[in-house]
């Protein structure tokens, strides 16, 4: 199979172009998602790159495409001087170098091994490194060898026919984590108005995206640290808006975390004494915990938690609202999924376990369920409670989230969702760690649930016309 495929290659590789050309329509979709899921300062390998388009359109830090093709990589190298391009076989990987993103689109339906060369992957992988395997749904096969008999299409050797769920357990046999995941084109030709109408709304829906042509699978090399617990520095940034009563009480519960834990305070707008508590607690405290206190000069807690994070120099950024109803023991189950490897961005979870009486009224239930599967919908990963205010990342992560902050612009008032969506751009494992939600013991809540679920429902609009409907 292996000699066939190379030699159809080499023989077709000519006239590749001008098949390309003849179905532009389904290639731009491919570099457009490429596109989007890839952050400008990554380094790339392309596998099975042919000529080179796809590389060539990706605005990138670093380029390399290889291909077992000799006529495939010398058409790339004539048309794309200034890329790396070079002969080298999936199955037999060497570099000595990683790299942030690996892509293999369209391939896998030509590998004799694909186990074999997901493992090879692994290789040219560091920990933090994405794979993106874009391939056609099966159910499109009848359709696409009927456009090679019309002479619509290029004609193909046979080929692999595989699942999005083959792919996946593929890419765990080799030590992958598949993470994400999507389906893009209802209908893979550009037909005026026609097309745009089915592949930019019709195919984002239920049932509907089962049937696009194109699957794409995200994964991550499925690694666990084992010795953790003294890797990183942490950093608890905790708003807090008349919140008085619970600053002590948040000193005192917040348990030590991996090497160095600090807690920082950032005070916006109290009608009560919260400051000069603060203040007090700090010079308490300061022999024996690493306290910082600032005051925001904007509004929100979206704006609060910006600021906290700017202070902070923790490895690790978390956040703990300061009215205490996720208890801060809880942290450090959150400091274990993250400094394990288990996720890249960990999200609360409040809506597993049974919750104190009046922790949380009927509308905000409600409020969460619904957004829950908005977020689901929106970022094709798992979500069950996007609103609890704990959550938690790296700090090298947060810095590429405020780099992108005006792709979604600055809208929400609590920084939620800002987070969320920056980090599901980024492609991180995003994982929800349950935790037991009690009812508060001090003072009452600063949000508008009517102004402000309003706004998150904003939001989310914007969200669908930037990451979904695109």
């Amino acid at each position: 199979m292996k000699d066939k495929n190379l030699n159809f290659f080499e023989a077709i590789a000519p006239e590749r172009d001008k098949w390309k050309k003849k179905n532009y329509y389904y290639w731009e979709d491919i570099i457009k998602l490429c596109s989007f899921l890839i952050p400008e300062n990554a380094s790339v390998l392309e596998i099975g790159c042919g000529t080179g388009d796809l590389l060539a359109h990706l605005n990138v830090r670093k380029k390399v495409g290889i291909d077992f093709s000799r006529n495939m990589i010398l058409i790339a190298k004539k048309k794309y001087p200034d890329i790396n391009f070079m002969v080298m076989e999936a199955e037999n990987l060497h570099f000595e170098e990683k790299f942030d993103y690996v892509i293999l689109s369209n391939l896998i339906g030509y590998l004799e091994d694909i186990q074999k060369v997901f493992t090879e992957v692994k290789k040219v992988c560091h920990p933090r490194s994405k794979v993106i395997v874009t391939y056609y749904n099966f159910l499109w096969q009848p359709f696409l060898k009927l456009a090679e008999i019309l002479h619509l299409r290029m004609k193909q050797p046979l080929q692999n026919w595989l699942s999005k769920q083959d792919i996946k357990n593929l890419l765990y046999l080799a030590g992958f984590d598949a993470f994400k995941d999507g389906e893009r084109l209802l209908l893979p030709i550009n037909l005026p108005i026609i097309s745009n109408l089915f592949n930019r709304y019709l195919a984002k829906f239920p049932i509907l995206r089962k049937l696009c042509v194109t699957n794409y699978v995200i994964a991550k090399p499925l690694q666990e640290e084992k010795n953790f617990n003294e890797d990183y520095s942490v950093s608890v940034i905790i708003p807090a808006r008349n919140e008085s009563g619970n600053i002590e009480e948040a000193i005192l519960r917040i348990p030590k975390m991996g090497k160095h834990t600090e807690i920082i305070f950032v005070e916006g707008g109290s009608s009560d004494d919260t400051w000069e508590k603060i203040k007090e607690m700090h010079e308490k405290y300061k022999a024996s915990k690493d306290i910082k206190i600032s005051q925001q000069t904007g509004k929100g807690k979206g704006d609060a938690v910006r600021k906290g994070f700017e202070i902070a120099t923790g490895d690790i950024l978390m956040i703990l609202d300061a009215d205490l109803t996720v208890p801060p023991e809880e942290l450090i189950k959150f400091y274990d999924a993250i400094a394990s490897g288990k996720g890249e961005f960990i999200n609360g979870c409040r809506l597993i376990y049974n919750m104190d009486k009046e922790a949380m009224k009927f509308l905000n239930l409600l409020a969460n369920k619904f957004f829950s599967l908005m977020f689901t919908w929106l970022l094709d990963q798992r979500f069950k409670d996007t609103l609890c205010g704990t959550k938690v990342l790296f700090k090298n992560d947060y810095e590429q989230i405020k780099k992108n902050r005006n792709f979604f612009g600055n809208l929400d008032p609590f920084g939620d969702f800002d987070l969320i969506f920056g980090a599901s751009k980024l492609n991180l494992k995003i994982v929800e760690v349950p935790v037991r939600y009690r009812k508060r013991t001090y003072g009452k809540t600063n949000i508008n649930r009517f102004r402000h679920g309003l706004l998150l429902l904003k939001m989310c609009l914007l969200a669908a016309r930037k990451i979904k409907f695109i």
